[in-house]
């Protein structure tokens, strides 16, 4: 079958229907499907779905392609900070967490479209050297840009005081939208 990375994969399939019993509430139908490793890699797992129609190599294809979405998630918690919010009601957090996915990518994708060549400028410093930009070099982009456009476009040609020369702007605008 098709596995993560798109390989393929070997697997020991078994699967039934079975009924599904939760006491309280009526039985529902499931199909269930046993998978095991033949390389011994993999630890055996279980999987269920409702619908008995399902295939094994259908339900395993779908759990392949959930995977990435609880990928996406726990990479959401580790590096974004997205937490569940435990003061807030269900229907709160239900909201917050798409919202902060969709700025995510909404900043993402801006910062890619600002980037000369699809390349997103990673800043340089003495304490952090890295070489793929993060999220908040995408910030730093998008705010430079916004900031820019703001504050620059209506600036008077005949200014009452000193203006900065324009590379020294240039830096200050650069190194504000990095630290805010």
């Amino acid at each position: 079958m098709d596995w993560y990375g798109g390989r393929r994969k070997q697997l020991w399939v078994f699967s039934h229907t079975a009924l599904w019993h939760t006491r309280g509430l009526p039985p529902v139908d499931i199909r269930f499907v046993l998978v095991g490793d033949p390389e011994g890699k993999l630890r055996m797992e279980a999987f269920f779905c409702t619908d008995r129609q399902a295939t094994p190599v259908q339900i395993l294809e779908w759990v392949v392609m959930r995977w990435s979405v609880e990928v996406t998630f726990e990479e959401g918690r580790a590096l974004l900070g997205l937490e569940p919010q435990r003061q807030w009601s269900d229907h709160a957090m239900a909201r917050t967490t798409p919202v902060l996915l969709g700025l995510f990518s909404l900043v993402t994708l801006l910062a890619l479209q600002l980037s000369h060549d699809g390349q997103i400028p990673v800043p340089v410093t003495a304490w952090y050297h890295k070489a793929e930009p993060t999220f908040s070099d995408c910030l730093g982009l998008v705010r430079h840009h916004i900031w820019r456009a703001r504050y620059l476009v209506h600036s008077p040609p005949e200014a009452e005081c000193r203006q900065f020369p324009q590379e020294a702007l240039d830096l200050l605008i650069h190194g504000l939208s990095l630290a805010a």
